[in-house]
């Protein structure tokens, strides 16, 4: 069965970003010339999305311009014969892509987001991905990737990666069935289990869950019955956790280099490391780099 459907929660105040995201939404800030929104976006796109489900704020109007058509800017760049920016703002919103937005009027997690856009994801799987995480991979996105897996069995699959020991308390931690594999080469495996930042010395893994999902809805009805957890509120990873005794549920290390752009460091690596591969900017951010350096 396809995955046309992608929730992408943007809901959340980007505390961490202040005073940056006073006025901006933190979905809104740029790696190199394109908002983390666009990234995600079009990662949702390559793996065949036809409907993306912003579940937001009633402040953050700047994202749902982002999406929406801007005569004048068009104009203004087709008389400048400014042809390959106005490409790159048709490009915008993916041909085939319709933006679909469900305010979530309380920061009450994560889980609570996803249950938000239970209504218009019906009764079909469904993808999330996390605008705070980018995912490069020169050949393959990390969520067409994850179609590709779930077309063969369509059970639920959730995007990890090996994290260290020290950092496990800052993510959701998965457990695997056969606690053998792990460090397998073997890049698909079931899981038996997930916790949401657990202490060091308890962790099941170190395989921590990178803001990739491709559920079945049998989750949203679970979510409808999530107690409040971690953190005061209803997390996502809850909802797995109970999912898992009822269904086949799998981790899955995806190929590619995952940037959390939730924090400073991860949000400046990925605009340095995106940087470095667009042709306008490479060779000159290379001689700046080259020249500090020395």
């Amino acid at each position: 069965m396809k995955i046309t459907k992608y929730i992408i929660p943007v809901a959340g105040m980007g505390t961490r970003f202040l005073p940056a995201t006073k006025a901006i939404p933190k979905e809104m800030l740029p790696v190199v010339d394109k908002p983390l929104i666009q990234y995600v976006v079009d990662e949702a796109a390559a793996a065949g999305a036809e409907e993306i489900i912003l579940v937001t704020h009633p402040d953050k109007h700047p994202l749902k311009a982002h999406f929406s058509k801007n005569e004048k800017l068009e104009e203004a760049l087709e008389k400048s014969g400014k042809d390959a920016l106005l490409q790159k703002v048709y490009s915008i919103l993916p041909a085939g892509v319709t933006v679909t937005t469900v305010e979530q009027m309380e920061p009450l997690g994560l889980g609570h987001a996803v249950l938000c856009a239970r209504e218009i994801v019906g009764d079909e799987p469904f993808g999330v991905i996390l605008p705070d995480v980018l995912i490069y991979d020169d050949k393959q996105g990390c969520m067409e990737q994850m179609v590709q897996e779930f077309e063969q069995q369509g059970e639920s699959i959730i995007g990890v990666e090996e994290v260290p020991l020290e950092d496990v308390d800052k993510y959701g931690i998965v457990s695997l069935a056969n606690s053998e594999n792990v460090g397998s080469k073997n890049r698909k495996q079931r899981m038996s289990g997930v916790v949401e930042k657990p202490a060091p010395e308890s962790a099941p893994s170190r395989l921590s869950v990178v803001g990739r999902y491709i559920l079945t809805p049998r989750v949203m009805e679970i979510l409808e019955n999530t107690k409040i957890g971690a953190g005061g509120e209803i997390q996502l990873t809850d909802a797995i956790a109970t999912l898992i005794g009822e269904e086949p549920v799998f981790a899955y290390t995806f190929k590619g280099e995952s940037y959390d752009c939730g924090c400073k460091y991860g949000y400046l690596r990925a605009n340095i490391e995106y940087g470095l591969r667009d042709l306008e900017v490479s060779e000159q951010l290379q001689r700046l780099i080259n020249l500090h350096a020395n």
